[in-house]
């Protein structure tokens, strides 16, 4: 059969799958956010058909989305490589509740800086280890984590939240460069890094390469052990970033942040694209997801939208997402 008795293939369909896939995926995304525009503007048109109002409530969402957007980066190279990181609200939390208790012994912003992004990082290496090495599966071995990690932070805190009271660190929730708050380009920076690591490095490549069938990898001499560490390390070190982010917003450390920040994160790099089997996604495309997310929240709460309902929407998303998913993977393989 071919495309003109058949009418659609594989490269003639929607779902095709060629260079130009991300492209219209990520447009799709622009449509999702102008959508959710459209209605704000009928139900609130005096924010949404006002400029610098508009502005305002947009840089909102943006320092909103800012913890989840730099999780995502790094929950995007996990799951193209064909893994899983249930553990970063958990390591969010660790970094947030270690990094607060060093400001109550007077230890200044660059000693807490480097704890939290040394803990995620260090956290993401026994992920890694566990996985690689152990060959636990990557949905267990960082379950295990992401409730021995919260444990932690309970206990390193005494289930209290520990206000930090250096300003150095609390200032960046505030602070803006050329109007743009420093927490929104501490986003764009590291969703920047992430894929120029992802498109311009050997590194990407053998992510893509692990994800897309982890046998011809190895054949090919890509260590796969040690990649994989690698990459559970970069998650981690996106969960200490998020948590120096969070803390500065909350002005303080608790281990009770983070939570349900994996599947959030999740959500946004399948919406963007990312394959749960792995070998397919882009980093452009999770941080839109990430704002289609945090822009209907927006929506819900400028319109007195209870917590629940916000819940409801966001898991008939994930839903959504994942048939369509299903549904072009089995076009492709009929194809």
């Amino acid at each position: 059969m071919t495309a003109t008795t058949v009418g659609v293939t594989a490269h003639s369909g929607w779902w095709r799958s060629d260079r130009s896939e991300p492209v219209r995926r990520n447009l799709g995304l622009v449509a999702v956010l102008l959508i959710l525009y459209t209605i704000g503007a009928i139900t609130h048109p005096e924010i949404f058909l006002d400029a610098d109002r508009l502005w305002s409530n947009e840089l909102t969402v943006l320092k909103q989305a800012s913890s989840i957007g730099v999780i995502t980066v790094g929950m995007t190279f996990v799951m193209i490589a064909g893994g899983i990181d249930l553990s970063v609200g958990a390591l969010l939390a660790l970094a947030s509740v270690w990094c607060t208790t060093l400001a109550t012994q007077s230890y200044g912003v660059g000693v807490m800086i480097f704890v939290a992004l040394a803990v995620g990082a260090g956290a993401g290496v026994v992920n890694g280890v566990l996985i690689a090495y152990g060959r636990l599966v990557p949905f267990i071995a960082t379950l295990a984590l992401m409730v021995a990690a919260r444990g932690l932070a309970q206990k390193i805190s005494g289930k209290l939240t520990q206000i930090n009271t250096v300003d150095a660190l609390n200032q960046i929730a505030i602070d803006k460069v050329l109007g743009i708050p420093v927490l929104v380009l501490i986003m764009l920076g590291v969703g920047a890094l992430g894929w120029l690591l992802l498109n311009r490095t050997t590194f990407g490549r053998h992510t893509f390469a692990i994800g897309g069938n982890p046998e011809a990898a190895r054949l090919a001499g890509i260590p796969i052990r040690r990649h994989t560490v690698m990459l559970y390390a970069l998650s981690g070190l996106c969960c200490g970033i998020a948590a120096l982010i969070v803390t500065a917003q909350a002005t303080a450390g608790s281990s009770d942040h983070g939570n349900l920040y994996e599947l959030q994160a999740i959500a946004a790099a399948i919406i963007g694209g990312t394959a749960l089997s792995g070998g397919r996604g882009t980093i452009v495309g999770s941080l839109l997801g990430v704002l289609v997310f945090t822009q209907i929240t927006n929506l819900f709460i400028i319109n007195n939208l209870q917590l629940e309902w916000q819940l409801i929407a966001q898991g008939a998303i994930i839903v959504g997402a994942v048939l369509v998913q299903q549904f072009r993977v089995s076009q492709l393989r009929r194809n």
